[in-house]
């Protein structure tokens, strides 16, 4: 199986057969180092448990509504991103060229490395900690993983979760998340 993405200038480039959009968040910057050696899996929902909505994009460009939700008042000034989100139906938007630095990571440490930020790339998945993610969403994760690490080869051994590079501070992308599945599908798919 080859990947149905590509990478140009650092955005996502592919067919439709997984549908992507690009939209463009302004909680981005350059990043302090060269070398992007890392994934970091995560999850988000928001209101948290929901599913569908454009409140994560929303969040991510900084134009989150706090009147639409009474869990949005704490949340709503965050000026936090990720490189791409993989919707419930395996859909996938992206926020920030992977060659550009996200904020998804916070107060991180990866082997020793801090501010993991500056050399990891952030994968969002439309879920919690203990609901399933969809078959479409491990398919597209896989696909995706496969085209980024093409285009960095160093994050091939380098795949983590939030809760592994933040622990006790996070809990993503939990115990609904099928490490095993994900990384063998990984496997077969190089």
């Amino acid at each position: 199986m080859t990947s149905k993405f590509s990478i140009k200038n650092g955005w996502l480039d592919g067919t439709a057969e997984f549908p992507f959009e690009i939209k463009p968040s302004p909680h981005c910057d350059n990043r302090e180092c060269e070398d992007i050696s890392l994934l970091v899996i995560h999850n988000i929902s928001l209101p948290p448990g929901k599913f569908g909505s454009n409140h994560i994009t929303d969040l991510f460009l900084g134009q989150l509504n706090p009147d639409e939700d009474e869990y949005f008042a704490d949340i709503y000034k965050l000026r936090v991103s990720a490189h791409c989100l993989v919707r419930r139906d395996g859909s996938v938007i992206q926020y920030v060229p992977f060659d550009k630095r996200a904020w998804h990571a916070g107060v991180s440490d990866y082997c020793g490395r801090e501010k993991c930020n500056d050399f990891s790339i952030g994968i969002e998945m439309e879920g919690t900690d203990d609901i399933n993610y969809t078959d479409e969403q491990y398919i597209t994760l896989t696909q995706l993983s496969d085209c980024i690490i093409q285009t960095y080869p160093d994050i091939g051994s380098q795949i983590t979760g939030h809760s592994d590079i933040a622990p006790g501070r996070k809990t993503d992308p939990g115990a609904s998340f099928e490490w095993d599945r994900y990384l063998k599908s990984l496997m077969i798919n190089r």
